[in-house]
């Protein structure tokens, strides 16, 4: 009897240590993919506290002058541990488990800490796999209807695809087409969120200038992957004068 009670004792620790296992990483999971608004205040002040001590520099990591805008100032919290400005990676970061990159924009003249989602980069990695496996065998990418000059739907159909590809937007949780240029590099159509952007936001945007900016600074996201945008007629348009 007695070996019979412990048994059923052994199997409940057993099931209870299991339960715990398979919960702890969903729980984690979903701390890490929420954008805290705490740390990313947190990390700004490291950033001007660093520049204080510093004499102005930025804790960067180095990237080629060629690297998009948005991307190129990646944050290198290692030089933050470093002056004793910053005792942990956050937990939304990618290098702790999360689904963000921090990064700066605005370096020169005023840097702030704003967020790459890192889930828009696994969406334009799995249609550039899919791309790469159709140029291996054809001459020309397959391009789809021209939404603007230079700027083409895919064919998802000659990719294999179900549907047409795109991301889930960190600005208003629908869904980004994802388009290409004549040289078949993929980009992430933001002309819906602009839109909005252009009425909710107050702005003095004119005709030339990189309206992305609405979006970069008003919220805590950057618009990666994306192409440069303008105004023609108060309306978004695709700049690819100064892509």
């Amino acid at each position: 009897m007695k070996n019979y009670t412990y048994l059923r004792l052994l199997c409940v620790l057993l099931m209870l240590f299991l339960l715990s296992g398979c919960l702890y990483p969903e729980d984690e999971l979903s701390k890490n993919q929420e954008p805290n608004e705490n740390q990313v205040e947190e990390i700004q002040s490291a950033i001007d506290q660093y520049q204080e001590k510093t004499q102005g520099l930025l804790p960067i990591k180095t990237k080629s002058s060629d690297t998009p805008i948005f991307r190129k100032y990646l944050i290198d919290f290692q030089l933050l541990k470093e002056e004793n400005i910053l005792s942990e990676t956050p937990g939304t970061a990618y290098q702790n488990g999360g689904i963000y990159q921090y990064v700066i924009i605005n370096p020169e003249e005023n840097p702030q800490v704003k967020l790459i989602d890192l889930r828009i980069s696994d969406a334009i990695r799995e249609v550039s796999v899919q791309l790469n496996i159709y140029r291996n065998e054809n001459l020309y990418p397959p391009f789809g209807e021209e939404i603007a000059n230079g700027v083409y739907e895919i064919d998802y159909k000659e990719l294999g695809l179900e549907s047409k590809p795109s991301v889930v937007s960190p600005y208003s949780k629908e869904n980004l087409p994802i388009v290409m240029d004549t040289d078949g590099k993929l980009y992430v159509d933001y002309r819906i969120d602009l839109t909005r952007a252009l009425k909710d936001y107050n702005h003095g945007m004119e005709k030339g200038d990189d309206i992305r900016y609405i979006l970069a600074e008003n919220t805590p996201f950057v618009p990666a992957y994306s192409l440069p945008y303008t105004l023609q007629d108060g309306e978004p348009v695709f700049n690819l004068e100064n892509s």
